[in-house]
C-alpha cells in the first residue's frame, strides 16, 4: 500500500496531519475525494469532542437569553450534567474519538479510515441519545456538531471538486492514476498537502524540521563552549585528559583503568 502522509494547507495548524493508505492503481480523483472526506470528518470530530465533554461536565446549553448563574465557569451551560454513569460514558466515547483522529497517530504509523471515524462519531451520537432520550434542544451545540453542515459550524471544509493535492510541490493531475504521479512502488511513503484550487501551490516543506534545527543549535552551542574552554586552558593541559593517554585503550581492555591504591578513595 502507498502511504500518504497528508499535511493540510487548509488550516493554520502546522500539526494538522494524518496518514492514509491507498494503491498505485487508485484514481487521483478518488484519492482526493477520500482525503477531503477524512479532513472534513476530523474537523467535525474535534468539535464533537469539545462539545460532548462540556455536555458531560456541565449539562445542556442554557436557553438563549437566560441569565441564570450556573457552575459552568464559562456561564454557557446549565450546570446540571447527566448522572455519573452516563457522564463517564460520554467522556469515554469522546476520548476514543479524540485519540483516533489525533495527529499523534502519525507517530504511531496508524492510517485513518473514514469508516472508523464515522463509527466513533456514531458511538458518541448513541451515547448522547442514551443520556438525553428526549433529544437535545435546538440551541445545544452538541446537536449542531453532530448534525449541522461544517459551514454552519464555521469550519472550512473541502470537497473533491474544490480541492487540490500536491506532492513535491507538483499537483496531482485529475483523470490520472496515483502511479502516474508517484510511480508503481506500492511501498512508497510520501508527504502530500491538501489545499483549495484557488489557493495555488502550498508552501514547500522545510528541509530541516523544527526538532532537527533545535538539536543542531544545541550541538553548535555545546561545541563553541568546548572550544572556548580549550582556548582558555594551558597548551599542554590536555595531556592530563584520559583521551590523551596513548595506552588508554590497552588499560581499558585489561581492566587497569581507575585502579586506586588500598585505603585511598
Amino acid at each position: 500500500m502507498v502511504l500518504i502522509h497528508l499535511k493540510s494547507a487548509l488550516t493554520t495548524d502546522n500539526n494538522d496531519e494524518f496518514l492514509f493508505e491507498t494503491k498505485c492503481t487508485t484514481k487521483t480523483d478518488d484519492l482526493i475525494a477520500s482525503l477531503a472526506a477524512i479532513h472534513n470528518a476530523r474537523l467535525r470530530a474535534n468539535v464533537v469532542v469539545d462539545t460532548v465533554r462540556g455536555l458531560a461536565t456541565y449539562g445542556l446549553m442554557k436557553q438563549p437569553g437566560s441569565n441564570e448563574e450556573t457552575t459552568d465557569p464559562a456561564g454557557l451551560r446549565t450546570g446540571n450534567p447527566p448522572d455519573e454513569q452516563m457522564a463517564g460514558i460520554l467522556q469515554q466515547v469522546a476520548g476514543a474519538l479524540e485519540n483516533y483522529v489525533c495527529n499523534k497517530q502519525v507517530e504511531k504509523k496508524l492510517a485513518l479510515t473514514l469508516r472508523e471515524i464515522d463509527e466513533k462519531i456514531n458511538a458518541v451520537r448513541d451515547a448522547v441519545a442514551a443520556a438525553y432520550p428526549m433529544g437535545l434542544p435546538e440551541w445545544e451545540v452538541t446537536r449542531m456538531a453532530l448534525e449541522e453542515p461544517l459551514e454552519k459550524l464555521n469550519l472550512q471544509g473541502v470537497t473533491e471538486n474544490n480541492a487540490s493535492l500536491y506532492a513535491f510541490n507538483k499537483e496531482f493531475e485529475r483523470g490520472q492514476l496515483v502511479s502516474d504521479r508517484l510511480g508503481t512502488n506500492e511501498k512508497t511513503r510520501v508527504i502530500c498537502k491538501l489545499t483549495l484550487k484557488e489557493a495555488g501551490p502550498p508552501p514547500r516543506e522545510a528541509i530541516v524540521s523544527e526538532a532537527e534545527r533545535n538539536a543542531m543549535a544545541a550541538y553548535y552551542f555545546k561545541r563553541q563552549e568546548e572550544l572556548k574552554q580549550l582556548a582558555d586552558a594551558d597548551d599542554d593541559d590536555y595531556l592530563n585528559s584520559e583521551w590523551a593517554d596513548p595506552k588508554g585503550m590497552k588499560h581499558t581492555l585489561q581492566g587497569l583503568r581507575d585502579i586506586k591504591a588500598p585505603g585511598l578513595l
